[in-house]
């Protein structure tokens, strides 16, 4: 289904290689680190109706490289910029780490010791897909230093599997809109969602943060088959139209019974940036993931004015706020 070829990577040589003599044989033996760089998106999940099933990846990225160290060094050195920096951990905890001491793992064999150096763009803990990049990342980067040996597929179960669902470590790898569906055999089947060119995704990033296993515990462990039935129809409408672009059938399809009602009291100026957004001229307004990021999606005439809408009204509430105006990552992570 998916091919080791969308994986072929620039192994970059620092210093060299040289030749050693042995007495019956003649090895190659490196002598400089062997690098390589992953860049992964943000995503957005849920989309209003498409709770843990439906996720999009942004224009905005993580980078995570990865340089091999001799064999007598310490497992794991890590360094960190970006604005966030001082909440990344430096040690073997750290979620890249992890996802790349997971790969050889799988693959049966130890990891190597590596340096990883890591600048962030995407915030954390604000429903972008953070966690998602890091795993994305350690796993490309790990799949990479051993010789790309793991197709794409696999490499997704094993993002799906770290993560604990699809719908932000999918679309990070892959790029685009995804939906993703398990079958009773607990395989995956991913679908492409057509996401229409007028279509632009607006992001409030405030400066709160919000974990997901915060936002998780507010949502009940049951819910009305009313309330199934309401999603199953909004997620199909949805889908029809991020494909088409039709107005009317996005803001009715954002709305969403199953995790949304739950989450708004968690973040403070929700209802007053949601009426400005539409005010402005979006088709609507969702959480990203479990937030506090809110999303909104408009025509492209009118995202600027939604963007000022939106960080206008969080102002207004004392919360700042990043507001951007990003687009639909068609590419997903790469390596270089």
């Amino acid at each position: 289904m998916y091919g080791n070829d969308l994986f072929s990577c620039n192994l970059v040589l620092c210093l060299g290689w040289r030749s050693v003599a042995s007495r019956d044989q003649h090895s190659v033996t490196p002598i400089g680190f062997l690098m390589v760089t992953i860049t992964v998106p943000a995503t957005t999940a849920n989309l209003g109706p498409g709770f843990d099933c439906l996720g999009a990846a942004l224009s905005l990225y993580n980078r995570f490289q990865f340089s091999l160290l001799p064999p007598d060094e310490t497992a794991i050195t890590i360094e960190v910029t970006g604005s966030e920096a001082e909440g990344v951990v430096r040690d073997e905890s750290n979620l890249a780490y992890q996802a790349f001491a997971y790969f050889y793992q799988q693959i049966g064999q130890m990891p190597p010791p590596v340096h990883l150096a890591i600048a962030l763009e995407v915030p954390l803990a604000r429903g972008l897909g953070s966690s998602a990049t890091a795993i994305v990342g350690g796993l490309l980067g790990a799949n990479a230093l051993a010789g790309s040996p793991v197709s794409q597929e696999r490499l997704m179960e094993m993002a799906i599997a770290l993560e604990g669902h699809p719908d932000n470590v999918v679309p990070a790898l892959m790029g685009g809109c995804r939906l993703s569906a398990s079958s009773q055999a607990s395989s995956w089947t991913i679908c492409e969602v057509p996401w229409h060119r007028n279509i632009v995704p607006i992001v409030a990033i405030p400066n709160f943060e919000l974990s997901t296993a915060e936002a998780r515990r507010v949502l009940p462990q049951t819910y009305s088959r009313a309330d199934a039935i309401f999603n199953m129809a909004h997620l199909g409408l949805l889908l029809r139209g991020l494909e088409t672009g039709r107005a009317d059938w996005l803001s009715t399809a954002l709305q969403d019974r199953i995790h949304q009602p739950y989450r708004q009291p968690l973040i403070q100026g929700y209802e007053a940036v949601q009426k400005r957004a539409i005010a402005a001229g979006a088709y609507g307004m969702v959480i990203s993931g479990a937030g506090p990021t809110l999303l909104a999606i408009a025509p492209l005439a009118q995202a600027a004015d939604v963007e000022q809408g939106m960080a206008i009204a969080w102002a207004e509430a004392g919360v700042r706020v990043q507001a951007q105006v990003l687009q639909l990552d068609t590419t997903g992570a790469f390596v270089q």
